[in-house]
């Protein structure tokens, strides 16, 4: 295989006769995720005596030896940079952020360095999940630059594959706490959108027909002036979920550079305060710990700059 990596010699056992090559080989190499193992093997990284094994389904006798190749993980412009991160739990498996507003969680175009991740690489010292062989560490989900809030990071792939199996089958406990225009006139609802990249502009994100299926839950908490601080439960994590599903009911967040629709009876105040953002914060996390089972929850108070803009909206 092409570019550095390290070879793990494997030894299976007479208990492993009849298995999926994949079940075995994650059962005999704990540290790698039954997915990343598949995928490596199809690469033709995984070899018995020089030939290669390229079938995971393949069913083994046991008692038998494999070189497995890991490739190093690249690291796509990924520095180490003392940034400070606000930790609010840490184990060796995982660690949840409360990741500050204006922080991009991880290098693209644009942002190579001083994001989230270059400040993981430096407070975990590389321990850090690289599934896919890339070096963006541990992120399991994203939120936007200009949204605060909690984050879940996995420091290893085994970590980092049972955390992605909660996000895929939806059992997160993603609860956020936005800053909407108008009142809404019912207490709570759901939106259930489906949304895509808009084929006008690939840097909005719209209601599409053939989008992935997406689903907001809110809760309107409190009420405003011409405003009301409401909590959207996020069924599934789609890229500017809350922020377009909000705008589609006729309630966009404040401050939303993007979805806010240009005029804002609030603009005046926004500037007064230099609020210069969406008005959402990621304020509760609850999943099951991918390695010790145990259920976590984890709650953010609304930060500085949103509580400032809340009281200042008051009745």
């Amino acid at each position: 295989m092409a570019g550095g990596h390290t070879n793990l010699e494997i030894s299976l056992d007479a208990s492993h006769a009849g298995w999926r090559l994949d079940r075995a080989l994650a059962a005999a190499v704990p540290t790698l995720s039954r997915e990343r193992l598949k995928v490596l093997t199809k690469a033709g990284a995984l070899t018995r005596e020089g030939a290669a094994f390229r079938d995971p389904a393949t069913k083994v006798k046991g008692d038998e030896r494999f070189t497995l190749a890991v490739p190093d993980p690249t690291p796509a412009h990924n520095e180490p940079q003392d940034i400070p991160l606000p930790i609010v739990f840490e184990d060796e498996h995982l660690l949840v952020v409360d990741k500050p507003a204006g922080l991009v969680v991880h290098p693209a175009a644009g942002n190579f360095d001083g994001t989230l991740v270059n400040a993981l690489l430096h407070h975990c010292g590389g321990s850090l999940s690289g599934i896919g062989g890339v070096a963006r560490p541990g992120i399991v989900h994203r939120i936007d630059k200009d949204t605060s809030g909690l984050l879940v990071i996995a420091k290893h792939d085994k970590a980092h594959e049972g955390l992605a199996r909660q996000f895929a089958d939806h059992s997160i406990d993603r609860r956020y706490l936005a800053i909407v225009s108008g009142i809404p006139r019912q207490a709570e609802g759901s939106v259930d959108a489906p949304l895509a990249r808009s084929p006008q502009n690939r840097k909005k994100i719209a209601i599409m027909p053939r989008g992935k299926r997406a689903v907001t839950h809110w809760k309107r908490l409190s009420l405003l002036k011409n405003a009301a601080l409401v909590e959207c439960r996020l069924e599934t994590g789609r890229t500017h979920q809350v922020r377009v599903h909000m705008a589609s009911i006729g309630h966009p967040l404040v401050g939303d550079p993007v979805y806010g629709r240009g005029k804002s009876v609030h603009r005046d105040l926004l500037n007064q305060l230099d609020f210069k953002r969406q008005a959402l914060h990621a304020a509760h996390l609850g999943f099951v710990h991918p390695v010790t089972k145990g259920r976590l929850s984890f709650d953010s108070a609304l930060p500085s700059d949103m509580q400032e803009l809340f009281s200042a909206l008051g009745v």
